[in-house]
């Protein structure tokens, strides 16, 4: 008689190979040509390929990097992505990564602030970008939930999530205040409530057996990753020297009242004095560059905001439009050269904001691997991350009461200002977001379609 065999237990995934530098420059350079959505959809994007799908990091050590990250000033998605092409590879893979991130976007908005100077409004472009628009408010929404499903696993962390959106989006409590607050309430909840503000979710939970990750939870910190002193002063150094030489270069060339120095200065302080991602920096530099140095007007800043919101990379891009058209209409090298002026300023606006993001990795990282798993460290982090899932909530509603009432409230109107074609849009990018799990691209190039559409009366 033959005994029935017993059940096999599931077998645990094989750990997957690191990454070769070839296999890292192509997912980096992808990641630059697909990054939507704001800080939101980017961070989403990189959890889903990074944690999910690739395992090249662990969801816990995914998530300790992104807590330091958002406590920086500067775009967190670009640090982000830097933070692990550092531990990966060293500092020429959080280089490699931080650059390929920006890059594509840069030359994009370059592409696009030439095409806007040199011929104006086009219909077409116009109507592509009001279809984008709508699945933009969709997409921020979505990776906030996303996060917000990953990061708020107990009901403290979910009451400061509630909070901080409704100290941002009640009160106008300025983000910085809110990133201190919550952080204060980890720390306490942190020795008060300790389970409370455990970092949750292991990588793989909820499949059935853990599928282990390159860096997991219990990988020791690499060699290149502990700190070192010496490194640090190294990596400060290096980041100093660059900046010091780039800047007396501009100084030397055109001397120290021109545009191309006054921008390498302006974008220093917006880069290191202002927190809270792109929409805490964006007042400071509609601030400089419209009413201070007149680099361009009120309108061109909101025609360039729009820009930098549905193209890829950090919205912070914004800046290559303003440095493009400072160089543009200040005529920096002659008004027989404004294209090539224009190139200039976006070039010398991206390194100066840019330079410190890969100063604050490449010199804290090591710093900050001291005390992944370590309660006192994390739970401070943990509470941040909850306040800013509020925050980016807030942000989907900003964005929605601009696309979808782009005059304001009309009580005089039949629909008071509703404009029901964004909101047709926007409630099927949210619906194949939500309901199909649809891609970010397919989701923004249907949406640009359909804007087309109405742009050329297809109603």
């Amino acid at each position: 008689m033959t005994t029935a065999a017993a059940p096999r237990e599931p077998e645990a995934a094989p750990r997957p190979a690191p990454p070769t530098r070839g296999e890292a420059f192509r997912y980096w350079l992808r990641l630059g040509f697909i990054s939507f959505g704001g800080p939101a959809g980017q961070i989403a994007i990189m959890h889903h390929d990074l944690v999910d799908r690739m395992r090249w990091i662990s969801e816990r050590r995914f998530l300790h990097a992104l807590n330091f990250c958002m406590i920086l000033p500067g775009p967190e998605a670009t640090q982000l992505a830097t933070y692990v092409g550092w531990l990966l590879h060293r500092t020429w893979g959080g280089v490699l990564a931080g650059t390929l991130f920006v890059l594509p976007s840069m030359i994009l908005l370059i592409a696009l602030s030439w095409l806007y100077l040199a011929y104006g409004t086009v219909p077409a472009v116009a109507g592509i970008l009001y279809g984008i628009k709508p699945a933009v408010v969709a997409i921020v929404l979505h990776a906030a939930w996303r996060i917000g499903s990953r990061t708020l696993k107990s009901p403290l962390l979910w009451a400061i999530a509630a909070a901080a959106f409704v100290a941002i989006f009640a009160f106008a409590v300025p983000y910085p205040a809110i990133v201190l607050a919550a952080g204060i309430l980890g720390a306490i909840g942190g020795r008060v409530a300790p389970a409370q503000f455990a970092i949750g979710g292991a990588h793989g939970s909820g499949r059935g057996m853990r599928a282990p990750a390159i860096i997991d939870d219990d990988t020791p910190t690499p060699a290149h990753a502990r700190f070192s002193g010496a490194r640090l002063a190294l990596t400060v150094s290096v980041c100093l020297a660059l900046w010091l030489f780039v800047i007396a270069t501009l100084v030397a060339s055109y001397g120290p009242g021109a545009t191309l120095p006054r921008m390498g200065w302006f974008f220093t302080k917006a880069a290191l004095l202002t927190f809270g991602g792109a929409y805490a920096v964006l007042p400071y530099v509609y601030q400089g560059a419209v009413e201070t140095f007149a680099w361009l007007t009120p309108s061109q800043m909101i025609d360039g905001l729009a820009l930098g919101e549905t193209t890829p990379g950090p919205l912070i891009m914004v800046v290559a439009f303003v440095g493009f058209v400072g160089g543009w209409t200040k005529a920096a090298f002659g008004p027989d050269a404004l294209a090539l002026a224009g190139v200039a300023g976006a070039c010398v606006a991206t390194f100066f904001t840019f330079l410190p993001s890969f100063l604050f990795i490449l010199a804290g990282g090591p710093l900050v691997e001291t005390t992944h798993g370590r309660l006192k460290f994390t739970a401070p982090l943990s509470g941040i991350t909850a306040a800013v899932v509020g925050v980016i909530v807030n942000l989907a509603l900003f964005f929605a009461w601009h696309v979808y009432w782009p005059d304001g409230w009309l009580p005089d109107t039949t629909m008071q200002g509703l404009d029901p074609w964004s909101l047709v849009i926007g409630t099927a990018a949210a619906l194949a977001l939500f309901r199909f799990n649809a891609g970010v691209i397919p989701v923004i190039l249907a949406c640009g379609a359909a804007g087309l559409a109405v742009a050329l009366g297809l109603r």
